[in-house]
């Protein structure tokens, strides 16, 4: 199998020779945009040996509308206007990712990250404004995500059939326990989410479904999971470390879905801090438990920015030496 026929098998639940992995990083804000992020991504897909490649969105964070940008009252979210698909922010991104799946040329699968909506609305208002506005008036809120879902679907739209990337890496996030319940979520996050979630899937059976752990393993707290249980995607990647799921009970949480992860991915954890033979050791551990069908190798979520390239390429080299 070549990585393209190994990752595809995986994604649709078919044995393969080998368990594929794929790791991340951010990267820094001197290389968040140009040719140095492109650059970046080839390096470390070329450094690390993973199966296929997840494109960083870095530099394109949160939604710069001027609504949000000028934000006081939650009043003002009913004036939101749509993103010019013209703009800088959209091309910029399409751009990027054609430019890296041009130069792989088609030797891998490619993902690109994309946050919900109420996750890009946060990252530009901050998590104090985006609480203030969902008690003060949720509706407002739900507004301004139909928006940014509407747009999100053209930028997605353009990755796949104009950039050419395979897939959508779809990170949905604040279902923390302590922050809605889960009436709260179904009704305030869902309805973008899901029109997000169905649209990708239409015209792409390569989706992931990213249950991020990063804020509430911060908080000290864990994932309502089953916000997300019915969500539809191709595949899962998971916190494993926060949400307290291994492989087997996430593949059967997610109704057989393929899962993706493993490994934790903090500072703590022993892909930063292991030796070559602890981090080989625990690959084989997870291949034993997750099996070469419906499994991909891969952290809870991104990994330390200067995380050594080698450590992800053991995990790769131990994983071959099981064919």
């Amino acid at each position: 199998m070549n990585k393209r026929e190994r990752v595809l098998a995986a994604f649709h639940n078919q044995e393969t020779d080998y368990v594929p992995g794929c790791f991340w990083r951010h990267y820094t804000p001197e290389l968040e945009r140009g040719e140095d992020v492109v650059d970046a991504h080839l390096k470390f897909y070329k450094e690390t040996d993973v199966d296929f490649l997840k494109i960083s969105s870095d530099g394109f964070f949160g939604w710069p509308a001027k609504t949000l940008e000028n934000l006081t009252d939650p009043a003002q979210l009913y004036n939101m206007e749509h993103m010019e698909m013209d703009s800088s922010f959209i091309r910029g991104q399409v751009e990027r990712a054609r430019a890296i799946v041009k130069r792989l040329d088609n030797e891998c699968c490619t993902l690109y990250t994309l946050f919900c909506p109420l996750s890009i609305f946060r990252l530009q208002v901050g998590w104090d404004k985006m609480m203030e506005c969902m008690k003060a008036d949720p509706k407002a809120v739900m507004h301004a995500c139909d928006i940014i879902a509407d747009d999100e679907i053209r930028l997605i739209d353009a990755l796949i059939h104009e950039a050419g990337v395979d897939g959508i890496f779809y990170s949905v996030q604040n279902a923390e326990v302590n922050r809605f319940s889960m009436e709260e979520y179904k009704t305030w996050v869902e309805p973008s989410d899901r029109k997000v979630l169905d649209f990708t899937n239409s015209i792409s059976d390569f989706n992931v479904l990213h249950c991020c752990g990063w804020d509430a393993d911060e908080a000290g707290t864990v994932n309502h999971m089953e916000s997300w249980q019915d969500y539809p995607s191709t595949v899962v990647s998971w916190a494993a470390y926060v949400d307290h799921k291994d492989v087997e009970e996430i593949r059967e949480f997610f109704h057989g879905r393929p899962a993706w992860g493993g490994f934790d991915n903090r500072v703590c954890g022993l892909m930063y801090n292991g030796t070559e033979e602890e981090i080989k050791d625990e690959t084989r551990r997870l291949i034993r438990l997750g099996g070469k069908r419906g499994f991909i190798l891969g952290p809870d979520c991104s990994l330390p920015n200067d995380i050594d390239p080698k450590r992800i390429r053991w995990v790769i080299e131990a994983s071959k030496e099981m064919k």
